[in-house]
């Protein structure tokens, strides 16, 4: 084989996405000395290199001083101290949470009730937890042989209204306005009585609940006090009246609470301009004594009645659009309406967007064992701590994935404590993991998406992107800095894409399905490139690829409660790099040696990718017959989510041709290659002047023409059915305008590529630690500052995965000999364990 040859085996193996063997962390980053550096970028001979490069002192001054600026932050920013930091972050950010819970009340459910702001026009958002919108049949289930009574005036009307909708979207507000309305649906009942005043009328109404003469409502929601100002012209004798006749029911009302929830619905403000003459009277003012005295009378120790406040927040900030200063706006209404829902129905249904009004899930037993296995590694580290060790520990070595230095040997005198402090680091991170999306101590907001929370984060990441470019070691297409770099600034789009809810978008919704794509197109490029130069199909390689990939989710999957297809993209590689293997492993067996200037093995080659693709084509025309493999025991178990395999059936579709379409563009890249076609030398174009001016248009024109198509998708179904067929177009394209100037191709972002080799770390890792609710929602670490949380939030999260990307590279060498005999009996204790895992794990 050829030099030029063996470069393209590193590169192949180098450039494979987040899932390939190539360790995220490289020895400058895994060494004693040198690897706390966030960002090594600027050394002193480059930053030499670059001075002699200018021609005028101004251009010189200002190369140095950029250099010289880099190396001050890289100098005291390193990513020990920000792990340092963030540690200290997160002791501090769990003693406030857990003291404000605490001190300050740690009922979602008041929460709930009490305070929230709008996102937009209309999303609510509670205080500190996440409201979840329920649809028609989640309402019907939640309200099943439930009586619910709304008690009140013409705006508790409104609300119920607003309640029945969300049951029966098609009901309309008819009738005599200041009557008993009743509204029955399925096993269901939900009743409006009409009680303008708290007065003797009320109180017997609520009297013949408490006492059983009337059949008692499981649900009771009132509230009174405009007609009582109306009545009286906002007479002070009316106030002290109403306050009495408060007093007489109260008592009432505590009986109630023992078996039915009651509400109490605070006055919403009205805006006075727009009262008619005979509500004049009707003040903000009057409004705001009234509170107080429902307040003062029903708030007792106990606080049974609960109060809906949150409608009356909401109801500040659109009252002006009301039509006739009285009543609300239709959005403000649903929002009370959905907080009542969410008060009565999340304890029930237990959604997981619904973080209001529902407490920590139990322990389930799997989550109980990991806890004991963690445990366990902590006792055995103790003791090992105060036993003496007969020989030094020596490092363990950094492996990649062609220049493989040996591991430690099974029997070799490697000291166990290194490894079980990986662990031990793993447990408590996970501890952290458990804290933020299971336990009761951090809160929850929802996402919401406008244009500047997706756009303006990604303007910022490309400023620094620019700032932080480097030299590349290496000129040829997708050289290893260039594939970090690559995978780095996509993995930065789609946690953005992610946190700013850009999904409702369809425009970036189909471009960060070109992002997916692409991963998975590098996933192909990169073990095909390997496996067809290499040709090395050992166990020991297999092993350490499936190890770095499936570790943390495993871990999480134990932690977590959660099954193994929720993290959808693990198990999408995973079974990709299974289908590459077999490709090219299964005979005939087509490797580059074999292949060298042979047309015929050539051909036989692109045989064995048309098999694929048609193996491909048969399952994606063909449901029943993939639905039927992946629901066997025990592969269901792994491809399962909620007890269907639809989840996995909709990601293995949507990107299906993306992994054979890298494997067939590696290979007509390495023939290029070999038929010396492509010119890869320093600040030359990868062709002929003309050819590259001619490829580099269309490249552009290509980019662009799907860029347009995906900014006029109408709908999602549509655009995801075309996706699989035409987002190749747009990643070739890329890959072309990003390689064929000798320039770009000498250049790359050292600050995407530092994020681009811990980026399965940030994929898995936001699901929990900087998105909330398992993705639906974001972790607020610091309530009532958006800005700072996300800012640190962020860096925790980012710290947590870059730790978590160097536990696995420790552990990979530790848990994966490189000797046959020891390797088998690892992989049968493991297959032990994971059948163990897979027969505990409850039913979907």
């Amino acid at each position: 084989m050829d030099k030029q040859t063996e470069a393209a085996a590193s590169l192949g193996a180098a450039s494979t996405s987040p899932e390939s063997v190539v360790p995220v962390t490289d020895a400058a980053e895994t060494g004693a000395g040198s690897g706390d550096a966030l960002f090594r970028s600027a050394s002193v001979s480059s930053a030499a290199a670059r001075l002699s490069a200018c021609c005028h002192g101004g251009a010189k001054m200002a190369v140095l001083a950029y250099s010289l600026g880099k190396r001050e932050i890289n100098h005291y920013f390193s990513i020990k101290n920000a792990k340092l930091l963030s540690v200290a972050a997160v002791i501090l950010l769990t003693v406030f949470h857990v003291a404000s819970r605490h001190y300050g009340g740690s009922d979602t459910c008041d929460w709930l009730l009490s305070s929230g702001r709008f996102l937009g026009d209309n999303v609510w958002q509670p205080y500190g937890c996440m409201l979840h919108k329920y649809k028609s049949n989640e309402a019907k289930v939640c309200l099943r042989e439930k009586r619910i009574a709304f008690v009140g005036d013409s705006r508790v009307r409104q609300l119920f209204y607003s309640f029945i909708r969300m049951i029966n979207p098609e009901v309309k507000e008819v009738g005599n306005k200041h009557e008993n309305i009743p509204f029955e649906n399925d096993e269901s009942m939900v009743d409006f009585l009409w009680y303008a005043e708290v007065n003797d009328s009320l109180k017997e109404r609520l009297t013949s609940w408490a006492e059983g003469s009337m059949p008692r409502p499981h649900v009771i929601i009132l509230g009174a006090a405009t007609w009582s100002i109306k009545l009286h012209n906002g007479k002070n004798e009316a106030l002290l009246q109403y306050r009495a006749n408060l007093t007489a029911i109260s008592d009432t009302l505590d009986k109630l609470t023992e078996q039915s929830e009651v509400y109490w619905v605070l006055q919403d403000p009205v805006y006075e301009d727009l009262l008619s003459d005979s509500r004049k009277m009707i003040t903000n003012e009057q409004i705001n004594l009234y509170n107080e005295a429902a307040i003062d009378t029903l708030k007792t120790s106990k606080k049974k009645v609960k109060f809906l406040e949150a409608s009356r927040q909401a109801a500040m900030e659109t009252i002006s659009k009301s039509e006739d200063g009285l009543h609300l706006p239709e959005r403000t209404r649903d929002v009370g309406a959905m907080v009542l829902m969410n008060s009565m129905c999340n304890k029930i249904l237990k959604p997981i967007d619904g973080s209001c009004c529902q407490t920590a899930p139990p322990l389930s037993i799997l989550q109980k064992l990991a806890a004991v296995l963690f445990l366990v590694f902590i006792i055995f580290f103790l003791i090992l701590g105060y036993t003496k060790q007969a020989h030094k520990s020596r490092p363990i070595p950094d492996v990649e994935s062609l220049e493989e230095k040996k591991p430690p040997s099974a029997g070799g005198h490697l000291s166990l404590k290194g490894p079980f402090l990986a662990i031990i680091k793993m447990g408590l991170i996970m501890l952290y993991f458990y804290m933020c999306d299971r336990a009761d101590i951090f809160m929850k907001e929802q996402k919401f998406y406008t244009h500047s929370t997706f756009f303006i984060p990604l303007i910022y990441i490309c400023v620094l992107g620019i700032f932080y470019n480097e030299n590349t070691k290496e000129t040829k297409l997708l050289n290893r800095e260039q594939t970090d770099e690559w995978k780095g600034w996509m993995q930065l789009v789609i946690l953005i894409y992610h946190i700013s809810g850009a999904s409702a978008f369809l425009p970036v919704y189909m471009h960060v399905r070109v992002l997916v794509a692409a991963y998975l197109f590098q996933t192909g490029y990169g073990h095909f490139s390997f496996f067809w130069l290499k040709g090395d199909f050992g166990l020991y390689r297999v092993c350490q690829v499936l190890f770095r990939l499936n570790f943390l989710v495993v871990v999480l999957c134990l932690v977590m409660d959660r099954a193994y297809q929720f993290y959808y993209f693990v198990p999408l590689v995973t079974f990709w790099f299974v289908v590459i293997y077999a490709t090219m492993a299964l005979w005939p067996q087509i490797l580059y040696k074999k292949a060298n200037g042979s047309a015929f093995w050539n051909l036989a080659l692109l045989l064995k990718l048309l098999s694929l693709l048609i193996f491909i084509c048969v399952f994606a025309f063909s449901q029943e017959l993939f639905e039927g493999i992946f629901s066997l025991w025990p592969i269901s178990k792994l491809f399962e989510l909620q007890g269907s395999i639809h989840e996995w059936w909709f990601r293995w579709k949507l990107d299906r041709f993306a992994v054979i379409n890298g494997m067939l563009f590696a290979f007509i890249y390495l023939v290029l290659q070999k038929c010396q076609v492509l010119t890869e030398s320093k600040g030359e174009p990868l062709f002929s002047t003309k050819v590259s001016n001619c490829l580099l248009f269309v490249s552009v024109v290509a980019f662009m023409t799907y860029s347009i198509w995906a900014s006029g998708c109408k709908n999602k179904s549509e655009c995801n059915e075309m996706h699989p067929f035409i987002s190749v177009v747009q990643i070739l394209a890329f890959i072309l305008i990003r390689n064929i100037p000798g320039y770009a191709r000498s250049l790359y972002s050292s600050f995407f590529a530092w994020f681009g080799k811990i980026s399965l770390e940030l994929f898995i890792c936001q699901y929990h630690i900087w998105l909330a609710a398992d993705t639906k929602g974001i972790l607020v670490l610091i309530p009532g500052n958006p800005t700072l949380n996300i800012i640190v939030s962020t860096f925790i999260f980012v710290c947590v995965a870059h730790e978590i990307s160097q536990i696995t590279n420790d552990l990979a060498q530790v848990a994966i000999p490189k000797e046959s005999g020891p390797l088998l009996k690892r992989l049968i204790g493991a297959g032990v364990f994971l059948v163990l895992l897979l027969i505990l794990s409850p039913k979907e």
